[in-house]
């Protein structure tokens, strides 16, 4: 038996049962979102659900793309920087980092409205009025969101990548050295290149999850809502017939996020940088 027959079979335990669940899951939204599987009435296939928040799902999307592209953009150039520090024998940024993995979404969705708020910790610290601090939590721009996505995302990626170059980085930095290359010129030509692989897949990790995370923009963010909080709310009503359209917007939600690992894998494995 050799080694990657021996590897797949140690992973068949936690992929089955995963895979189980995961395309249950789907296939459950899938018929309810078209009709197929009803709580109340007979089952018919219909876009129904669909057209009736077809405007608030487009509004949905949009938000929900720009909030993890924002989320996402400012994680890697964020963690990329902690990453190079800790890489640096900065023991400082690295517990920081460590500290941050640990802390659930919700709570730091609860400390960043508490920092950021117009009567929060900042406006006290620096004492200016509550009238005159823009509005960062419930704002039109869902900074507060956005920031306690890149806070927490970026962490993750400082260490996916920190955990990536340390073994590989001196060995060629000090090689590039040696040849008269620069500290900029060793950071392009051979930090970045090493990173890309890992941090393409901590930015496409973090563009998912802040796709599809509802409970930081469900307690931060006002209205229009992004998909994920719309199909919670929509689950919730106690109108029984709104289960169907929750499930077409969790269906529209679920594909874009297979969509984007679809498309996103199949351009990193042909790019020359994954390599």
């Amino acid at each position: 038996m050799n080694t990657t027959t021996r590897g797949t079979l140690l992973l068949l335990p936690a992929v089955i049962p995963t895979f189980v669940v995961i395309t249950a899951g789907l296939g459950t939204v899938t018929l309810q979102a078209f009709g197929l599987m009803p709580l109340v009435g007979d089952p018919e296939l219909s876009w129904a659900s669909f057209d009736k928040h077809g405007a608030d799902i487009v509004r949905g999307t949009a938000l929900s793309l720009g909030i993890a592209s924002a989320s996402t953009v400012i994680s890697a150039i964020v963690g990329m920087a902690a990453a190079l520090a800790i890489l640096a024998n900065s023991r400082v940024v690295a517990a920081l980092a460590a500290l941050t993995i640990p802390v659930p979404h919700l709570i730091g969705a609860a400390a960043m409205g508490l920092l950021l708020a117009d009567a929060g910790l900042l406006t006290r610290l620096f004492g200016i009025d509550s009238a005159a601090w823009p509005q960062l939590v419930g704002g039109t721009w869902w900074v507060a969101v956005i920031a306690e996505f890149a806070w927490k995302e970026s962490a993750f990626v400082a260490l996916v990548v920190a955990g990536t170059l340390a073994t590989r980085v001196h060995h060629y930095g000090e090689a590039a050295a040696v040849l008269g290359a620069g500290r900029v010129h060793r950071f392009l030509y051979v930090t970045l290149p090493l990173a890309v692989p890992a941090l393409a897949a901590a930015c496409l990790i973090t563009f998912v999850y802040s796709f599809g995370s509802f409970e930081v923009a469900r307690l931060l963010g006002p209205y229009p809502e992004p998909l994920p909080v719309m199909a919670v709310r929509l689950f919730a009503s106690i109108d029984l017939a709104a289960r169907a359209d929750a499930a077409a917007v969790a269906f529209v939600s679920a594909t874009l996020c297979v969509a984007t690992l679809v498309v996103a894998l199949r351009f990193l494995r042909r790019s020359t940088l994954w390599r």
